[in-house]
This record gives structure tokens, sequence and C-alpha cells, in this order.
């Protein structure tokens, strides 16, 4: 049966211009969390034909979910999911980009079920707007490592017989274990277990990234994006945030049992999160790649792993190469699927 996620606010959907893309992009308020989604010319919303001259149909829908100091702002992302057929839906998790609001702190949730329940409210949704079309959730970061927790809580069906899971789940460079030694995992986990509940607004990193520097365009990177909500500088990881990721880390090392078919896609190596690193527009910088691959098997029993070369640790956001490649065998992968 599904495991326990918080209660959906099953609020209704009020599309509006996108505040931050604006056309062909438009967003809902879904209780804590933001719906985005991708609306082209002549597209057809739902289960209605479309209009004269307008693309067909999808056969598919889609819910990208981002990762940590992270949002949706990857209009290549939408366009080339939408030229392949899907219908393209992001969701802003709660404290997270649209979502966050005057007082909290970005990204901060003390429980990773907290953001499992806005993925399981985005799937609903995106169900909701397209009947009978098949779902698949394409999650990177920390946002693929909620999404993991939300599909393994989603494998089964409920009394009625429906199915809330996803159809096919793709995660982009998943947080499935923490960087660093065995000591430092290990001793420091247990550390945050105990000191995390008395000081929950510590700092246990400070969060530099020079990979995120390195990405904006202003920086000589080739992406454009908000630096309030994406900071250039990287995001300080909180003590309570912190427990609640290696509690989750912790059951994937001790297997999960999600029953849609995963696609864990990686970079083929990683490197240091330095600027004079030669390879930092080449390697994973954020994670460890093997660390991705061992507990990658432990998702379900249909997982395929996807090795991309050059590819940084957002995968999307590669240099045009590895980014076409990446992009190419998912969509292989998917349609294989389907």
């Amino acid at each position: 049966m599904p495991e326990p996620l918080p209660p959906s606010s099953r609020v209704p959907l009020r599309w509006q211009p996108d505040t931050l893309l604006g056309e062909p992009f438009e967003q809902s308020k879904l209780g804590p969390a933001t719906l985005v989604r991708h609306v082209p010319a002549g597209a057809a919303l739902g289960p209605r034909p479309p209009a004269p001259g307008g693309v067909l149909p999808p056969h598919a829908a889609v819910v990208h979910v981002h990762g940590y100091n992270d949002y949706f702002f990857h209009e290549h992302l939408a366009r080339a999911f939408t030229r392949a057929g899907y219908a393209f839906h992001a969701v802003d998790l709660r404290a997270a980009g649209r979502s966050l609001r005057e007082g909290q702190v970005p990204h901060y949730v003390g429980d990773l079920r907290e953001q499992a329940a806005d993925i399981d409210e985005a799937v609903r949704a995106v169900r909701g707007l397209h009947p009978g079309l098949p779902v698949v959730v394409h999650a990177h970061s920390t946002g693929g490592l909620t999404a993991a927790l939300w599909a393994h809580a989603r494998r089964g069906t409920l009394p009625d017989g429906s199915y809330q899971g996803p159809d096919l789940l793709v995660l982009n460079s998943p947080f499935l274990d923490l960087p660093g030694t065995l000591f430092e995992r290990t001793v420091g986990t247990w550390i945050l277990r105990i000191a995390a509940p008395a000081s929950p607004h510590r700092v246990v990193t400070e969060g530099r990234s020079e990979y995120a520097t390195h990405l904006l365009a202003a920086n000589g990177g080739r992406w454009e994006f908000d630096t309030r909500l994406k900071k250039p500088q990287g995001q300080p990881a909180l003590a309570l945030w912190m427990r609640a990721v290696r509690r989750v880390q912790m059951q994937v090392a001790r297997g999960l049992r999600i029953s849609a078919p995963v696609l864990v896609a990686r970079s083929d190596s990683s490197g240091p999160d330095r600027a004079d690193n030669p390879l930092l527009d080449a390697q994973d910088t954020v994670l460890d790649v093997d660390q991705i691959a061992r507990r990658a098997r432990r998702l379900g029993d249909d997982v395929t792993q996807l090795v991309v070369p050059g590819a940084v640790h957002d995968l999307s956001l590669s240099a045009d190469e590895p980014r076409t490649e990446y992009l190419g065998k998912m969509f292989a992968w998917l349609e294989e699927r389907l």
C-alpha cells in the first residue's frame, strides 16, 4: 500500500502568465508549491483537439522537478520535451523558486516528505489536465532523491485500483548519497541526528558553488537565471534539512521498491568544484558519480543507467554535445518504454 505523505492542497488550478519566463509559459499556485506549464502556440491543452494548424496533441505528459539552490528556468528543456510530443510541466517546490514566500529560508524543510507531497500534488494535477496520458517525472539532484522517495511511497494502488505513481521516472544526477569519506558520512550523520533538532538552522556546509557560478551567462557560462532564486555563490545547507536528506539517503541504501521503470543518468566523471579545475564544464563537480551508480541499483527492479561523457551536474545544462546526447538517449529510452 502507498505510504503516508502530508495531505495535498487540492486547490483548483488558476493559470496566469508566468512571472519569470512570460509567454509561452503559465503558472498556477499549487498549495505551497507552484506548477508551471509550457503552452506553445496552437497547443492542445487537456483532452481537446488542437486548433487548426496547431501542434498535435501530446502522447505523454512530463513533470520536471528541480534540485537544491534551483528552480525551473530551463526553457530549452521545455521546448525539447514539447518537440518530442510531451506536455511539459515543472513544479517549483515549497520554499523554492516561484514558491519562496517572505520570511522563508530558501529550500528549507525538515522532512523531504513535505516536498514529496508537492510532487504528488503536481502529478495529480497533470493527470487531471491530461487524463489517460502516461506521466513521466524528470527530476534533478535533491529533487531526484525526493522523487525517488515519492515514487517508492506511490508504488502501490489505492483501494479503488488507481495508481498515483509515475509511469516512468528519470533521475538526472540524483543526490542518492553524501560525497565524502566513510567516516564523514557515518559520524557526520550520527552527529546530525542528535544536534539538528536542537540547532535546526545551524549551517553545516557553506554551499559555495563554483559550478553554479560558472553556469551563469554573466560569468561566461551559457545560461540565464534569476540569481535571487539560484544563487551563483551557492546556498548554505542547514542542519535539519541535511538530516532530512540523510534519512532518505539511508532509506535508499537499504533499498527502495519503485515499481515504475527508472532511468538514472549521470556524468562519466566527478571532479573538484574549484575555479581552477580545467574540467569544471565537463564533470559533475557536485556529486560523486560512482556513488550514484552504486545507489541506483537499490531503487527498484527495473533500473537503467545512462552515462553521459563530458556532462556537468545538471545534464540538461551541459555543453551542446553532452546535452544533446543526454536528451537524445533519454527520449529514446522513454519512447521504448512508453
